[in-house]
């Protein structure tokens, strides 16, 4: 999760490659993609819920995979929540996002796996996969 524009669906991208390399059975959702399958591009607080439960399902559907990518905004606690993600990572690189509306929702999380500081996914992205692989929790 992060602001639009600190580099979330890059960093989802440099990770899904290094599972993949790693032999693991990867799928990822992207959030715009979701979005457009599905024909919301409602970004009231309700449709911000509704997307976060959404990609949540879809998550859970894909049952036959080692790992699943979900790289979305999630502005708020309630879709932090209703996500419900085995390993939180807050690509935290901007202080403001392209949409004011984003921005102003956005709060910060108090609870995460991993705090992305910098925008540089491939390092990053390798950090965070072997910390998965290695099953070793993820710190700030």
């Amino acid at each position: 999760m992060g602001l639009p524009g600190a580099g979330k669906t890059f960093l989802a991208r440099e990770i899904f490659k290094n599972l993949d390399i790693a032999g693991k059975k990867v799928s990822w959702l992207n959030a715009d993609q979701v979005r457009e399958q599905y024909n919301d591009w409602d970004f009231s607080i309700e449709g911000r819920i509704r997307q976060s439960k959404r990609m949540r399902d879809l998550a859970d559907s894909l049952i036959d995979q080692d790992y699943v990518i979900c790289d979305f905004v999630a502005p708020i606690p309630e879709m932090r929540q209703n996500f419900s993600a085995d390993y939180t990572v807050w690509v935290d690189t901007i202080d403001a996002g392209r949409f004011e509306d984003t921005n102003k929702l956005f709060i910060e999380p108090n609870s995460y796996d991993f705090r992305v500081t910098e925008q540089n996914a491939e390092v990053w992205a390798q950090t965070i996969v072997q910390a998965i692989l290695n099953q070793k929790p993820l710190t700030s």
